[in-house]
């Protein structure tokens, strides 16, 4: 069995195929983006799926792409990890890049990027992936992604610019205190996705003046970072992988075309794109 998995930093999508092929076993766990995850926790977490432990012995190869895996580092805490469980397993670990590229092939060179918790960009042409841009992490990057959105959600409650009908919406669900938030922020493993779940809350809100406005900065920053130094990207298409760009889809796209950029494809989750991939070039 080879199983196919795509982590990020709030969860990984895992797909286990047969000697055929074929889609054996489909599940979720917890992102593994070893820059936030203790490595010691990435083992029980995994035993945490019975199903997984149910077939751990049975799978004799794993491409595992991960967010914060474009370190070699990471990969290797990542490997070292996942053959605790899966011994009988060789273990192949590359950075999300690599599958957002695959999962977005469309058979043409793209400008390929991700906007799910965090954000990133790569150019792929159907066999080579060029990055000419770090990623710098929801501190100083990420710009566009579901913690940076997040990230100025939460800023801006406290800092008393939410217009009244969303100050009194958002303190309806929820009950944050500073001390909590910072907290979250700088003392839990995986401070990231905190931000980011306060999307949940935008989201159902998106087309709010205010947040609009909000969102669509965010976007144009993003747009403005780590797409725009591409020179492919005044020709290219611009494909994206990630729940924050599905979600936003329409804001994105008025902002590329601000930016006479043309946006292509826009998935939500790449696994299944990713799986034809494996079974199509790779298997």
């Amino acid at each position: 069995m080879v199983a196919i998995v795509d982590s990020g930093s709030t969860k990984s999508d895992w797909v286990i195929l047969d000697d055929f092929k074929k889609v054996f076993l489909k599940t979720e766990t917890i992102g593994f983006n070893p820059n936030f995850i203790n490595r010691e926790l990435i083992v029980p977490e995994i035993e945490k799926n019975s199903s997984l432990i149910l077939v751990r012995n049975s799978i004799t190869k794993i491409f595992f792409y991960g967010s914060g895996c474009g370190v070699k580092k990471n990969c290797e805490t990542i490997e070292e990890e996942l053959k605790k469980i899966f011994t009988k397993a060789e273990v192949v670990v590359k950075e999300d890049l690599m599958a957002a590229a695959y999962a977005a092939y469309g058979g043409k060179p793209a400008v390929v990027c991700i906007l799910g918790t965090g954000s990133n960009s790569c150019y792929f042409d159907g066999e080579n992936l060029k990055i000419k841009l770090p990623s710098l992490g929801f501190l100083i990057g990420d710009e566009g992604s579901g913690s940076a959105i997040g990230k100025q959600l939460v800023r801006r409650y406290f800092m008393q610019k939410l217009p009244s009908d969303l100050l009194a919406e958002f303190e309806q669900h929820y009950t944050l205190t500073v001390e909590d938030a910072l907290q979250n922020m700088y003392h839990s493993p995986r401070p990231n996705a905190y931000l980011a779940d306060f999307n949940k809350f935008v989201i159902e809100r998106k087309d709010h003046p205010y947040l609009k406005d909000m969102v669509y900065k965010e976007m144009k920053d993003f747009f403005e970072y780590q797409v725009i130094p591409y020179e492919e990207s005044k020709e290219a298409e611009i494909n994206f992988i990630g729940s924050i760009a599905y979600y936003y889809e329409d804001i994105l796209r008025s902002v590329a075309e601000e930016l006479h950029l043309t946006v292509g494809h826009v998935v939500q989750k790449p696994i299944e794109s990713l799986v034809d991939y494996h079974i199509k070039y790779i298997l």
